[in-house]
């Protein structure tokens, strides 16, 4: 596989159509679910002769994944390597499988990523995420940077302490870290007088959580970590499903497309596309899967995007952070919010250090928004007004002991803290 990225845009559409052709070739001869999908709707490979045909193949969902699983996979069980869940953000965790061609191309993509962000294999990388618990993510960081020949230390997820103390034994110059435990880390520091303005770290390679806003600058958690620890901090997003990363250049203007692996609509409730700026559904077609090939999938997350030529030199478009999940929209007295943005006004006002966003239906089927706030919160008053300015709309603030908080926050068996609880 090589880089694209560099070459004129008109080449790098014509190379990438080539590879979906044999993506979807393979996905008609190889995969039941589509296959089927295809017979159903008496559509055939041959009639799609371009990317603008792409709106004759219906779109999958993540249901349509969970319902009908194993119809996706396309390669003889025993070729089956490595067995993982997704997140389950929005319900219970989906299987899903890898064989050895997709791993190595699992290596190759964060291989990239690594390389976009300036770690070289001279370079040491502690990875503060977990490799267990069926997560793919960390198998991706630690075949990356095998395959790069970085230096690797694998702390796993949380434990402050050790987090610190490796940093102190071996020198890492990289995290890979989710931003709201960088927060953590810092907090560890000063509290235990660790001398982390001067560690070996100077960047975070950061997962998970949105850092910047839809103009590419950093948003209040980014500008949180980075006022009290000078490191620069590299914003990326992926999925499962996706098996694939989209990674920001040392420019910070937004998280680019390797379109050799895959392919990016970004689309209107009517599946038409948006125009650059507009905010749509990420659908995606991983290009080169072989295990769990997907076709036009819907992730699911609502974002913005720009297609001219990064300040890098790089031409191909570019995603802003996840603004929201679509099935998260709500609507508030007239106003259309994300969970996002009342997190981003949250993170703004920094006095709170645990909260949790809930949705769920009054009486007449509107949306009704509350923030569980702990107990001991008193400046109630404070906070409406800034919702009241930032958003133009105030969300119920709901008191609950900081325990109760916690253990919404943390359930048990999830690996991401669940910040927002849609029960409508």
């Amino acid at each position: 596989m090589q880089d694209q990225s560099f070459q004129n845009p008109e080449v790098i559409k014509a190379e990438q159509w080539k590879l979906f052709k044999k993506q979807l070739d393979y996905i008609f001869e190889n995969s039941p679910y589509y296959r089927r999908l295809f017979l159903e709707n008496s559509i055939s490979p041959d009639e799609i002769k371009s990317f603008d045909d792409l709106i004759k193949i219906p779109v999958t969902s993540k249901e349509d994944l969970q319902k009908f699983n194993s119809e996706f996979i396309s390669v003889p069980e025993e070729e089956i390597i490595d067995f993982v869940t997704t997140s389950g953000t929005l319900g219970s965790p989906v299987n899903f499988a890898l064989n050895n061609a997709d791993l190595d191309r699992l290596a190759e993509n964060e291989y990239r990523s690594y390389l976009m962000t300036g770690v070289k294999k001279e370079d040491k990388v502690q990875i503060t995420t977990t490799l267990d618990r069926r997560f793919m993510a960390g198998m991706a960081y630690f075949l990356g940077l095998r395959k790069l020949g970085a230096g690797i230390i694998r702390t796993g997820s949380g434990l402050p302490q050790l987090q610190w103390e490796s940093i102190e034994r071996f020198k890492p110059n990289y995290l890979v870290a989710v931003p709201s435990f960088l927060l953590k880390m810092i907090r560890f520091a000063e509290e235990n007088k660790i001398d982390f303005k001067n560690s070996s770290i100077k960047a975070a390679i950061c997962i998970g959580e949105p850092l910047r806003d839809q103009d590419f600058k950093l948003n209040a958690l980014g500008r949180k970590i980075t006022k009290k620890w000078n490191i620069t901090l590299f914003s990326t997003y992926a999925s499962t499903e996706m098996s694939t990363a989209f990674t920001e250049c040392p420019d910070h203007k937004g998280n680019h497309v390797a379109t050799d692996l895959i392919h990016t609509e970004i689309l209107k409730e009517n599946g038409k596309h948006v125009l650059p700026g507009e905010i749509g559904e990420l659908v995606v077609t991983p290009l080169g899967t072989e295990t769990m090939p997907l076709l036009r999938f819907a992730t699911g997350d609502m974002l913005t995007y720009q297609d001219k030529p990064c300040s890098c030199g790089r031409n191909t478009i570019r995603l802003s952070s996840v603004i929201g999940r679509k099935q998260q929209k709500m609507k508030l007295k007239g106003t259309s919010l994300y969970p996002q943005h009342i997190i981003e006004v949250l993170n703004k006002y920094g006095k709170l250090d645990s909260y949790i966003i809930e949705a769920r239906l009054d009486n007449f089927n509107n949306d009704l928004v509350q923030v569980l706030i702990p107990d001991n919160f008193k400046e109630l008053g404070e906070l409406k007004d800034l919702f009241k300015s930032t958003l133009n709309v105030t969300p119920e603030l709901k008191a609950l002991k900081l325990e109760e908080i916690n253990n919404l926050k943390f359930p048990k068996g999830s690996r991401k803290p669940q910040i927002f609880r849609d029960l409508r």
